[in-house]
């Protein structure tokens, strides 16, 4: 019996070992390094319990583990898969796993895993030890040909084709919830439309009524142009429109996400120091400038920094590749926060490296807003995540009840690697941000990585925002990470966010603070223009005082009405002097400003009221960093590509986008 034993063993040892070296073929054909070996399922006649095994100080990739006894290391693949010169064609792997499931929490969320998967990287955690596998849908069979293909030029992707599809919407749980949401709607409105004929023979008539709430608007603190559309929508429709007030200023949805980021903050204003030497030096140089940081300083954790090295990206596409160059060589942890994430070959590149670092070992978190639920992941997405090793939230995800929660989006984009290098700007990680599909012709976007100190702040900001709903704040042990700060920098930069449930609006403040110091020129791109009162007087006093002012805007637009209402704007912006051009080429989702060749703002903040008011953001402030130049110099290339606006163009507009633009400029501060 010990010989027969001894000889299973040795033939399934020998049979592990060709196909280790097909796995190495296979992985030479695709000139993929990067492919995660497979493993073999336990094997019970012969013993073999193959495990993966990763070395975190030298980041080497796992490998499987056979015959504890030899400790031999070689990879090997699942036993109902036998890999050869003639299997490559015809083999099928068809291995699950039985997904994770916790309790979704009241901020985030994550989700079952979806059954009928058609092809996933998972990664199974048994007794601290990894165990990789393909899974497959039963009734789908891949050739290894085809395995090669998806992985090595579209990198991992976990949905099946045509889920986005409206019958698969209707029929899912999004559809469910939005028959519900609209059910509310409908219940609130004419709850509302039957109080109103109702409550002015109480209180002794409408005008009273009226008269008491405009009193009160117009003694509230928000901003003037939000308190005419109440005012005109109370005039209007008096009791409708006061009992819609007063729900969305009500805070229902998000009061205990308010509590709760304000306790994060106020925990944490300390936790990165502010080296007076640099605030001094930066006070010495521009006092005018020194005394914005102090106002940013002010409003959270967001010192001024000095070390860091800031490198500038004209297009999403040069994003991209330095991304996956940077994602290579992370060591530690991996941060992630983006409002949009699709799959495609650019988040399928990034999640294939992701989920082969999770394997190494790495803290990899990756976050998005609950939004992407409407159009491009589903509710279960977040479990397919932590099934390869990845921690993932989803912020704020969509329920079934009508919440003013809603109008507080995560629409930041920040990546941290190790706590040295970071990434923010306009590029979500979905396909069109590339090029690599198009929507709204060329899509022009932007966006900055940073190297030293100021990484600090981007980390800090994520973990404030995971934190939400997380007993114990992570802080110190990754803020202690060496940032590796480049020596013989210029500049100084600030990071900093922007939260709706204060009442600093830290992004239009500074912008508008821009505006009002520029001496020579104030150059801007943003995809969208939806002005309040004060930020359209600080561009056009900017312009008046005699300030080159210049916008960039979409040429091919992505919402029709928010493309109307920018063009309310016009005029009035045209009769002060500023300068206004479109980008014929395309859609521009850039959010820059640079002015006077000293600073720059590149960031998530656009020009209106979602970003201004009701979405969390962040951006970064630079001063005298070497990358203005290429910001500049960018923004002059993109002009040469824009059609000018001017008062004739206006005249010959269509009368329709007129008209939506006048009608909808009533409710623009609602939208």
């Amino acid at each position: 019996m010990k010989g027969k034993d001894t000889e299973n063993k040795n033939s399934a040892s020998q049979k592990e070992r060709e196909d280790a070296k097909n796995i190495i073929s296979l992985k030479r054909e695709t000139n993929e390094e990067n492919i995660i070996p497979l493993k073999r399922e336990p094997n019970k006649k012969s013993g073999t319990k193959p495990v993966a095994v990763s070395d975190k100080k030298s980041g080497t990739k796992p490998t499987a583990v056979s015959n504890k006894k030899s400790k031999t290391k070689i990879s090997t693949v699942s036993n109902q898969t036998t890999i050869s010169a003639k299997a490559k064609q015809k083999s099928e792997i068809k291995t699950s796993v039985e997904p994770e499931r916790k309790p979704e929490g009241k901020i985030f969320a994550s989700s079952k895993q979806q059954g009928n998967t058609k092809k996933v990287i998972a990664l199974n955690k048994n007794n601290g030890n990894a165990m990789i596998n393909v899974i497959k849908n039963s009734k789908e069979n891949s050739s290894l040909s085809d395995l090669k293909k998806d992985i090595g030029d579209r990198g991992l992707n976990l949905l099946k084709k045509g889920k986005k599809g409206v019958i698969q919407v209707v029929f899912s749980r999004m559809g469910l919830i939005i028959l519900l949401l609209l059910v509310q709607m409908l219940m609130l409105f004419t709850f509302f439309g039957w109080f109103e004929t109702f409550l002015p023979h109480v209180v002794g008539g409408r005008l009273l009524f009226t008269i008491i709430m405009v009193v009160y608007l117009l003694n509230h603190r928000m901003n003037p142009t939000a308190k005419i559309t109440w005012l005109v929508l109370i005039m209007m429709m008096p009791v409708f429109g006061i009992l819609l007030f007063i729900y969305t200023q009500s805070d229902i949805g998000h009061r205990a996400l308010k509590m709760r980021l304000n306790q994060l903050i106020n925990s944490t204003k300390q936790s990165i120091p502010q080296s007076e030497e640099a605030m001094e030096r930066f006070s010495k140089e521009n006092p005018g400038a020194a005394s914005l940081a102090h106002y940013v300083h002010r409003t959270g954790c967001y010192p001024i920094f000095d070390r860091t090295q800031v490198t500038y990206f004209p297009l999403g596409e040069n994003k991209f590749e330095e991304m996956l160059r940077q994602l290579e060589d992370a060591k530690h942890f991996i941060f992630m926060e983006y409002f949009i994430i699709d799959e495609g070959l650019m988040w399928g590149k990034i999640l294939e490296i992701l989920a082969r670092k999770a394997a190494e070992g790495l803290d990899v978190r990756v976050m998005y807003d609950g939004t992407c639920e409407f159009s491009t992941l589903p509710h279960e997405y977040p479990d397919q995540l932590k099934q390869l090793g990845i921690q993932c939230k989803m912020f704020a995800p969509i329920t079934p009840f009508i919440s003013t929660h809603y109008n507080y989006r995560d629409h930041r984009k920040i990546l941290v690697i190790d706590g040295h290098t970071a990434f923010t700007g306009g590029v979500n990680l979905a396909d069109e941000y590339i090029n690599h599909i198009t929507r709204f012709g060329h899509w022009k976007d932007t966006a900055i990585m940073l190297k030293g100190e100021a990484v600090k702040s981007f980390t800090l900001m994520f973990l404030q925002m995971w934190s939400v709903d997380e007993k114990k704040l992570e802080v110190d042990q990754f803020l202690s990470y060496p940032t590796l700060a480049p020596e013989n920098v210029s500049g100084y930069v600030i990071p900093y966010g922007d939260c709706p449930l204060d009442d600093d609006k830290v992004g239009e403040r500074l912008y508008m603070d821009i505006l009002n110091r520029a001496c020579h020129y104030v150059h801007i791109m943003t995809p969208y223009l939806i002005l309040d009162g004060e930020m359209e007087t600080a561009l056009k006093f900017a312009a008046e005082r005699g300030v080159e002012v210049n916008l960039i805007l979409p040429g091919i637009p992505d919402k029709k009405v928010a493309y109307a209402l920018a063009k309310t704007h016009y005029r009035s912006l045209l009769e002060s002097g500023v300068k206004i051009y479109e980008y014929t080429p395309g859609f521009v989702h850039a959010k820059v400003f640079v002015s006077d060749d000293r600073e720059a703002v590149v960031g998530t903040i656009n020009l209106d009221y979602r970003s201004l008011y009701h979405h969390f953001e962040c951006a970064a402030y630079l001063y005298g960093t070497d990358c203005i130049v290429d910001i500049e110099s960018d923004f002059q290339s993109t002009l040469e590509k824009c059609r000018r606006v001017t008062m004739s163009t206006i005249r010959h507009e269509k009368l329709s986008l007129k008209v939506i633009g006048h009608v909808m400029k009533v409710v623009a501060p609602l939208m």
